[in-house]
């Protein structure tokens, strides 16, 4: 039986002489292949979840191991422990005898749009030649499991270059990533639930400064007075809530703020989609409000709601187009200090947030390299979780 998917390739010159597979994800399910300076990618298989793409994958993944006869000596996947790809990486550790490395979900993001820009340019120099102080990265999502057992997805990254690990018969370096800032924490009500159901968060976000009526007043349309009492009792009790710095979820709850989106989440970026959909020109009396807080950037989201919820009067398809620019604007502002000279800095964003239009353009404008090949959101994340690998290790 011949391997007939769907695979892209590409030639990659590196040191590293061990084959990698790297799986993923789970949202957006796919497989990469680094062997013999063969970088490998999959198709995307869709919702991994959902069991028929999950069996999919899996058998297009075994077939092409097969033919092309490789037997990983390292496989990748995220650090979140309970998605499928993550048990799937270690049954095939076992059956390959292989090294089970796993890797942040916006680590691997950001280094999809790294390994991106060096697929395009077909080389290691490049990279290795801009100034340390350059190299920042942008990701934002909805969710992803961070190194501090948090929920990110509004994150802000500094890449540096270890020293003395180039020179001029040797291409290779490595670089490692700091989190410099992030969106502010918000309250996931109810766990994922807050994800199936957007308004969650708006009871959470606003009330940290709105009166328990004002706040009903906002979700009334979702929930009825019992319903509201529950939620709120919840998050006074701060039971089964998390802590999230998702970008995702803010843009959600905007929508439904806005009510270009219902509280029942359709598909995975249904109230995003209908957030952008409605969007037109942005105010431009909302500034972005940043503090440091512990070494790190905050950019606050609350001020963002205090600011929508003051001006719900006025045209809602602006001030949709305001709430992305604000996130834009501020992830810009903490990531880098440089930004009014946009021919001076070299970033990367990444993430399926940032394939929103305002928020792209927004960051194309000043500077942030476009991906060419590899998918921002999760449909990349294999690569980059290789990328991660071959520049970090």
């Amino acid at each position: 039986m011949i391997y007939s998917g769907h695979m892209q390739q590409f030639h990659f010159q590196h040191s590293q002489k061990k084959s990698i597979l790297s799986l993923g994800a789970e949202s957006a399910g796919n497989f990469s292949v680094f062997s013999k300076n063969k970088l490998f990618f999959s198709k995307d298989f869709g919702n991994l979840l959902e069991n028929s793409n999950f069996q999919d994958l899996k058998k297009e993944l075994l077939l092409f191991l097969k033919e092309k006869n490789v037997a990983p000596d390292i496989i990748i996947t995220d650090i979140h422990p309970g998605y499928v790809t993550t048990e799937l990486g270690r049954e095939l550790s076992k059956k390959f005898k292989a090294t089970h490395i796993q890797v942040q979900h916006h680590h691997a993001h950001t280094f999809s749009s790294i390994g991106d820009y060096l697929l395009s340019q077909k080389q290691l120099t490049p990279l290795s030649q801009l100034s340390i102080s350059t190299l920042k990265s942008i990701s934002m999502d909805g969710t992803g499991l961070g190194t501090d057992e948090k929920i990110w997805g509004g994150e802000s990254f500094a890449i540096t270059k270890t020293q003395d690990t180039i020179s001029k018969k040797n291409t290779n370096f490595l670089l490692k990533m700091q989190r410099i800032g992030h969106l502010e924490n918000q309250i996931l009500l109810g766990g994922e639930l807050a994800i199936k159901e957007p308004a969650r968060m708006l009871v959470s976000i606003l009330s940290k400064f709105l009166s328990k009526e004002e706040v009903f007043s906002h979700v009334k349309k979702y929930y009825n007075k019992n319903q509201f009492e529950l939620l709120h009792s919840q998050l006074e009790q701060n039971f089964n809530c998390l802590e999230t710095s998702s970008s995702g979820r803010i843009l959600d709850a905007v929508s439904v703020l806005l009510e270009f989106s219902t509280n029942k989440r359709k598909f995975k970026h249904g109230p995003i989609a209908a957030l952008s959909k409605n969007s037109t020109k942005p105010y431009l009396n909302l500034k972005p409000k940043i503090e440091k807080i512990e070494g790190q950037y905050i950019l606050s989201t609350t001020h963002l709601f205090e600011y929508l919820t003051k001006n719900l009067h006025k045209d809602k398809n602006r001030l949709a187009a305001t709430a992305q620019m604000y996130l834009a604007q501020g992830l810009c502002e903490m990531s880098h200090p440089s930004i009014s000279n946009p021919e001076s800095t070299t970033f990367f964003i990444s993430g399926g947030v940032s394939n929103t239009k305002i928020i792209s353009d927004y960051f194309e404008s000043k500077g942030a390299w476009k991906n060419k090949k590899i998918p921002r959101g999760d449909a990349g994340l294999s690569v980059g979780q290789i990328f991660y690998y071959l520049l970090t290790k």
